[in-house]
Parts: structure tokens; C-alpha cells; sequence
């Protein structure tokens, strides 16, 4: 989570509440005599004997073959081992036999490491080689097939920050640029085709947690760690469009996971831009990092969220304080707001989301969810009548705002999800993830893609946020993260459906 002030990327992992451990399941397996001859289903039914497993039978006795064939290799590298000590053994034998010892300088010497080395050499690839064929077809068997051949293009790197990126956002005029704020103290605004820097903000005094644009207006609003929020006018003009790479990748391929190294991405930063820095209008009513800020519908409102456990509403045209929105007891994580009515939905690290309903002008009510066990990182609205919560808990849910009682769907994950974002024309949800990946589901939970990660392309460092630009049967899908750098993806939405 963002802190006030500057580099946060070294306190990021102190900032954030510990994680619940998940409990670990095993799958226990009674072992059998492997020279006693019976029949493959009695030993099957001995082994499944007692446990109580939800799996099919298929399913379970699938497993056990992969984890018999494992046990197998294994045993065989295991004999495969003491032979060679066995050999090593003659071998020191034989030295010492002719006069010969293993510190001393004689050419035997160098005879042995090599035969050694070679043997051990073998025997370590074999037990990699192993151990990855029989764990990619335990994981081929369980997963999804479901988005296995959706094209997920890369579409553009937009590096040029000098500090984690917290989030992004698509304007929503013309000219359509992507923005980006970074703890480094600023927000630039880049050209999605080309991946140039157009324009840079830095008028804030800490680390720039949040952006969002004007529905109607060249305007944007940032939050800060200053625990400012400003309001300030771009004008931006985009450069000529180059080819796009030619990079494509299953989206639910398996990717090589291999991490590149961790050094952080050292960019000479972008090229002199124009520089804005003194903001048209500055709102701070509030006392503690402002982590969020999102424009009511029509533009002349906006709400921001802050660490001191409060909401507040503000006029655009005068910066005047309408409403405080209290009511939460632990520091706001994140707001947003609905895209046709004035509501609005504030997340905290209570467990809570809250949803404020402005509509009546007289009326401000307010209802308090708490489907959550750890921080609400972020709750948004969906075009229709949806809000999407994620959670530190490592699950997400999906409510209907006509009977809110529980969740219409469930999606549970392996890591804690971070600022999510909806598209507008397929619905389709995004989540970033602490451990880098990112993967797409429906709105009733099914999982459709994840995008690729290896050690060519995808983020290093934990992914912050998302964000969707849709235009016609073009979908593209905006991610940043803490290695100070934005990823523009091209979703092939259409194949992507097709496979669900």
C-alpha cells in the first residue's frame, strides 16, 4: 500500500497487514506392497480406503498414477545414486591400492572429480527433468481448458517512472492516452500506440496513489501521499503510430517461470516532456494519505478516500467540502464510483466495503458489507447493476446491488488481489495480484485466461492495478506494478469467449 512521502517500494511488504495462511490440504495414500500382484482396482480401492474426498473417482485415480510414476523415477534415481557411491567407493579403493590419495596432486586425481562430476551432473538434470515432467502433468490435468488458445498480444512497455507504479486509468475523450501515478512523485500521461510520454504532472509534494479522468473534460484528479488532491488541466498531442510488435502468447500457456533478476528496472526516464506543475484546484480537508479519488457522474463532484478512516465529497467548481463520508474504522483503501449514478463505493482495511447512495439530495444512506476476512483492497462498479469486491483474503465477490445480502459469485485465488477493474462491454474482470500474475474471470466466477508471465514479458514485482480500454471488437487491457513499469495487452475477447 502506498505511504506518504516517497520511495515506498522497500516498505512495501511492512505497509501491507499479514496474509492468512491457507490451510494446506494433502492427499494421504495408503502404499501398497509393490511385488504383490493384485488387480489394479483393488489397489486403487485399498489406497482411496477411508479418505474423504470430494474429487471424482476418475479424477483421484488419475492422481494416483502420476504420483505412482513419480514414486517410481524416484526410487530408480535413488538406486541410480547408490551405485554411484558405490562406484566412487571402488574408486577411492584402487587409489589408495596403488599408492595414490585423493588431496594429492596425482593426474588420478582429476580422472575421479571428472567421472564424478559427470555422474552427479547426470543424475541432477535427470532428477529436474523428471520432477518437471511429472508436475506439468499433474497441473495439465487440473487446469482449465477454458482461454487455453485466446491471443493475448503485447501490446507496449511504458517505462519511464523512477519509483513503483500505484495505478492507471484511460481518458475518456480524445485524444486517448493512458495515465499512470507513481510513488516517484508524479503522473505522466503516455501515447498507447507508440509507448511515448506526452506529459508529466508534478505538482504533488508525495507519492502520486491514484488517477482518474473527467468524463467530458481534459482534466484529471490525482491523490497524494501529500494528502492533497488535485485537479489539473493536460492538453496532449499524440505522435505518429508505429507498427505494432509482433509478440503473441497464449494467454494459458505454460509459460517458463522463471524470474528474471530482481535489480529494478533503471530507465534513463522519459525524454524532456511538457511539465505541469500547479494544479487547477487543490482539495485538502483531509488529515492522512489520500489513497484514492474518482469523479462523480457528470464531473462536477468528486469523492476522494484517505487513510484517516474517512470519505469526502467535494465541489469541482469551488474545491468546497460538501459531505464527510465516516463511518469506517480502519484506513480507506480505495473508492470508485458508478458509472451512470451517483453512488458511490468506499473499501477499507476493516473488512468492510461501504456503499453511499447520493441520488436524493436529502438522502445520503449508507449500507456496510462485510463478505470479506482480511483488507478490501478494492470494490468497483460494474456497467450494470454489480459491484466486484477483491481482498487481501484472496478472494473475489461479486454482490448485486438489488440484494446485497451475499455474494451472487465467489472466485477464489492463491494471492491477494489489488485494484480490479470490469470492462464495460464483455464484463469481464481483471485481477492483479501480489505474487505478479493477473488473470481474467467472468462474472459467475469462471476463470477465462491468465495472462503471460515469463521471463521475456509480464511484470517482475507485484501487480498493482488494472484498467480496460474497449473500443469496437478491440480490447485492451492496461496493468502496472511495483517494477516501475505500465503493460499494454491486446485480448482477443471474441476467441476468448468462444473457449468458455
Amino acid at each position: 500500500m502506498p505511504v506518504e512521502g516517497g520511495s515506498t517500494i522497500g516498505s512495501a511488504s511492512a505497509a501491507r497487514h499479514p496474509k492468512q495462511k491457507r490451510k494446506a490440504h494433502s492427499l494421504s495414500i495408503r502404499r501398497t506392497n509393490s511385488t504383490e500382484e493384485r488387480p489394479l482396482g483393488t489397489q486403487r480401492g485399498d489406497m482411496l480406503e477411508g479418505q474423504d474426498s470430494k474429487l471424482p473417482l476418475s479424477v483421484r485415480n488419475n492422481l494416483l498414477d502420476l504420483f505412482g510414476q513419480i514414486e517410481r523415477e524416484f526410487e530408480n534415481l535413488y538406486i541410480e545414486n547408490l551405485e554411484l557411491r558405490r562406484e566412487i567407493d571402488s574408486l577411492n579403493e584402487r587409489l589408495t591400492g596403488d599408492g595414490q590419495t585423493i588431496e594429492g596432486g596425482d593426474p588420478g586425481k582429476g580422472a575421479l572429480k571428472t567421472k564424478a562430476s559427470h555422474s552427479t551432473s547426470q543424475l541432477s538434470q535427470k532428477l529436474k527433468t523428471t520432477y518437471k515432467a511429472s508436475t506439468s502433468k499433474i497441473v495439465s490435468s487440473f487446469k482449465a481448458t477454458a482461454g487455453s488458445r485466446a491471443l493475448c498480444q503485447l501490446l507496449k512497455d511504458y517505462v519511464g517512472h523512477r519509483d513503483g507504479i500505484w495505478d492507471l486509468s484511460i481518458t475518456r475523450t480524445q485524444p486517448v492516452v493512458l495515465g499512470t501515478a507513481s510513488a516517484d512523485h508524479s503522473a505522466l500521461l503516455w501515447s498507447i500506440e507508440t509507448g511515448k510520454c506526452l506529459l508529466r504532472y508534478a505538482g504533488h509534494a508525495g507519492s502520486v496513489n491514484s488517477i482518474k479522468f473527467h468524463p467530458t473534460e481534459q482534466m484529471a484528479l490525482t491523490a497524494s501521499g501529500d494528502q492533497t488532491a488535485h485537479i489539473w488541466r493536460y492538453m496532449v498531442q499524440l505522435p505518429a503510430p508505429q507498427p505494432p510488435p509482433d509478440a503473441s502468447a497464449s494467454c494459458d500457456e505454460d509459460q517458463d517461470s522463471s524470474d528474471r533478476e530482481e535489480g529494478e528496472v533503471d530507465p534513463e526516464g522519459p525524454c524532456e516532456v511538457p511539465t505541469v506543475r500547479v494544479a487547477t484546484a487543490t482539495l485538502k480537508s483531509h488529515q492522512g494519505v489520500v489513497i484514492a479519488a474518482d469523479w462523480l457522474v457528470g464531473g462536477r463532484q468528486v469523492v476522494t478516500a484517505s487513510w484517516d478512516r474517512a470519505a469526502n465529497l467535494y465541489e469541482v467548481e469551488t474545491s468546497e467540502l460538501v459531505h464527510t463520508l465516516s463511518g469506517h474504522d480502519q484506513e480507506l483503501t480505495h473508492c470508485c464510483t458508478h458509472p451512470t449514478q451517483r453512488l458511490v463505493v468506499t473499501s477499507s482495511r476493516d473488512t468492510t466495503f461501504r456503499l453511499w447512495d447520493f441520488r436524493e439530495p436529502s438522502i445520503h444512506s449508507v449500507n456496510v458489507f462485510q463478505g470479506h476476512t482480511d483488507t478490501v483492497t478494492s470494490a468497483v462498479f460494474t456497467v450494470g447493476d454489480n459491484v466486484v469486491s477483491g481482498s487481501d483474503d484472496r478472494t473475489v465477490k461479486v454482490w448485486d446491488l438489488k440484494n446485497m445480502r451475499s455474494p451472487i459469485a465467489t472466485i477464489r485465488t492463491d494471492s491477494a488481489i489489488n485494484r480490479i477493474s470490469v470492462s464495460a462491454n464483455q464484463r469481464i474482470i481483471a485481477l492483479p495480484h501480489d505474487n505478479r500474475q493477473v488473470r481474467l474471470f467472468d462474472m459467475s466466477g469462471v476463470r477465462l485466461a491468465r495472462l503471460p508471465r515469463s521471463n521475456r514479458m509480464g511484470h517482475r514485482r507485484m501487480v498493482c492495478c488494472t484498467a480496460w480500454n474497449e473500443e469496437n471488437q478491440s480490447c485492451n487491457l492496461f496493468t502496472c506494478g511495483f517494477d516501475r513499469q505500465a503493460i499494454g495487452w491486446n485480448i482477443n475477447i471474441p476467441a476468448l469467449l468462444q473457449e468458455k
